[in-house]
């Protein structure tokens, strides 16, 4: 959107934050501490921003040597061409990742590779070396900000440090960023369109725009274009539906890396095929008892596609000496036998048991085609060339271990629906080692950043930890270029008006804040509690207790956990508490972190009570 004059602006801030991901949040905490008043706006509701930092798996790349880093990351880079600026910039981050944990979010690193008896060491040393046999790779580490994956940790601390500058930084939610407010002259970034309760709301950046939206994972139109696929489930955020993307092509921006993304999930990052509109499952891919015996998958006719055994690297697997994601089939489904269901039925690590309930019950052959739509004679033919391969202890199709194989017995066969799991899209605009956006001539687009997965520098080998390392040190670097100058500025607003009150120099003021404290009533023996274990932001429950101190109810007054197996512990918990009397209860199954954060809150509450009781 271009503009030459622009007299009408709905609130003034010295530097606006598009999305509140792990980018967006220290984008905006940094721009804050450099003496900015910053907005931070972001589509998703409540509890739901966060982007794919909030659902990622907390853990952060780094290394022990710099030298190793600038080697690692160029060859994982091949052969893919990189700004070298750029590059040197992020690997020397990469070195400083627990000095950043340590000095600006006060937490004491946990270096995986320090604590080796630990079993988070044990789970995901694989991780920490994704590529072992590029140069460079044995000194690459993770770090994460606490002995915990999977848990939303690093992005609490994140989102708190925004929190902690409340009087810095103006957070709306579901308040999506629509434009970019460009002089037609300078080409400077002036501003942003915002949309906000329906409503198109101009907002003037007196020194910059910092992009941090995300990728495209959910813009069926964009993966078509970009990444020619039709059948990708996102398994991060719902609300990274590529605005980034669409706001820096409409200023000029050059974009690079649209067509690379990472995927997650068993197999080469295949996901139980999820109801539409649902966030595919964040399944873990080391499920030994699915990658042996009589188990394989098929694609779209039925026949296998690569070898099940195969421990692949954020969906990537070797593609004749490459390492690639393979292309998304359209309705694949994994196969197995009686032997196997009854296995994977008392297996106690399945990470998902209700896996098999998706699974449809076939007697026969023809019964199976039919529920898979193949041809019977491609699965026929399928099946006796994997138990042949079994009973000769040679895979002659994907050359898969043989101790791996196991024949099929002739029925029932049982199928589950999977889909190709989509973790994040890598491209967007390009931009330098300031964090600057750079236009298809190669010009910096004055006052305009990025940072984040919108043109982020990984591509075909992608290694765990990258992308949000990426977040924090091209977002710290996005929010003090955005901010530079303010303290020298003169011109800028009084930061305590507001929107509805303007400065005599007519200067117009802020928007406010979707920030506040909640105030949550209680009655005769009812106490509040809470928590922030879970997925969601803070979980608050209402907990009533009688005379003799037993449970009588349990109220959920607030909570933003996931809408699949979240919603399913919000809902059934409190009855178990209620029902038990206590917090001692099974949790939900996939829904640890959640049930984890339930219980907790009904015990802080419980700890209320006895501290009164005591006074």
């Amino acid at each position: 959107m271009f503009k030459n004059r622009y007299t009408s602006w709905d609130a003034t801030y010295d530097v606006a934050v598009l999305g509140f991901g792990g980018a967006g949040a220290t984008a905006a905490r940094f721009a804050a501490d450099n003496g900015a008043k910053v907005l931070l706006v972001d589509s998703a509701p409540e509890g739901h921003e966060g982007g794919n930092t909030r659902y990622a798996g907390q853990v952060i790349s780094s290394g022990d040597s710099l030298d190793d880093l600038r080697e690692y990351y160029k060859q994982l880079a091949y052969p893919l061409s990189y700004d070298k600026n750029l590059m040197d910039t992020y690997v020397e981050g990469l070195y400083k990742i627990p000095e950043f944990l340590e000095k600006y979010l006060g937490v004491k690193p946990f270096v995986m590779n320090e604590h080796k008896d630990s079993p988070l060491y044990k789970g995901l040393y694989f991780m920490a070396h994704e590529y072992p046999e590029l140069p460079g790779s044995k000194t690459h580490e993770l770090v994460t900000v606490h002995e915990g994956v999977a848990d939303a940790a690093l992005w609490k601390n994140l989102r708190q440090q925004v929190l902690d500058r409340a009087d810095q930084i103006d957070v709306l939610y579901e308040t999506p960023a629509v434009h970019l407010i460009q002089d037609s002259n300078s080409k400077k970034v002036i501003g942003v369109q915002i949309k906000r309760n329906g409503k198109l709301l101009d907002i003037k950046a007196n020194h910059g725009v910092v992009m941090t939206t995300g990728g495209f994972e959910n813009n069926p139109e964009m993966i078509e274009t970009y990444l020619g696929e039709t059948s990708l489930h996102p398994i991060g955020s719902l609300y990274n539906k590529g605005a980034g993307v669409s706001m820096a092509e409409d200023v000029g921006a050059k974009m690079y890396n649209m067509a690379n993304y990472e995927a997650y999930g068993i197999f080469h990052g295949l996901t139980p095929k999820p109801q539409d509109g649902e966030r595919a499952l964040f399944m873990p891919f080391d499920w030994p008892a699915f990658h042996q015996g009589s188990v394989f998958v098929v694609g779209d006719d039925g026949t296998r596609y690569f070898d099940e055994n195969e421990i692949h690297r954020h969906g990537h697997i070797q593609d004749h000496g490459q390492w690639r994601v393979p292309n998304a089939q359209l309705h694949p489904y994994v196969v197995f036998d009686q032997k196997k269901y009854d296995e994977l039925s008392n297996d106690e690590n399945a990470p998902y048991p209700e896996f098999l309930k998706m699974a449809v019950k076939a007697d026969t052959l023809n019964d199976l085609a039919k529920a898979m739509n193949v041809d019977v004679d491609k699965i026929k033919g399928t099946i006796e060339d994997f138990n042949h391969f079994a009973e000769v202890k040679r895979d002659y199709a994907f050359n898969r271990d043989p101790e791996t194989l196991t024949a099929l017995d002739d029925g029932p066969f049982y199928a589950v629906p999977l889909a190709q799991g989509l973790l994040n899209t890598q491209g967007g605009p390009v931009h330098n080692a300031q964090a600057e956006v750079i236009d298809v001539d190669g010009k910096v687009i004055p006052n305009l950043y990025a940072a984040g997965e919108l043109g982020s520098m990984m591509g075909r080998k992608y290694n765990g930890g990258s992308n949000l390392a990426e977040d924090l040190i091209i977002g710290k670097i996005a929010g003090e270029n955005a901010a530079n100058g303010v303290s020298a500025d003169l011109t800028g607003y009084d930061a305590n008006t507001s929107a509805s009150q303007h400065d005599e120099n007519k200067k117009v003021g802020t928007l406010g804040s979707d920030i506040s404290e909640d105030n949550f009533e209680t009655g005769p023996n009812q106490y509040i509690g809470k928590s922030t274990a879970g997925m969601g932001n803070e979980i608050v429950v209402r907990v009533t207790i009688d005379d003799n101190k037993d449970i009588k109810n349990v109220e959920v007054l607030k909570q933003s956990e996931s809408d699949d197996y979240g919603k399913q512990a919000v809902e059934q918990l409190p009855k178990d508490i209620v029902a038990k009397n206590s917090v001692d209860v099974d949790a939900i199954s996939g829904a640890s972190a959640s049930s984890r954060a339930i219980k907790e809150a009904v015990a802080n509450a419980l700890k209320t009570a006895d501290s009164e009781v005591t006074e």
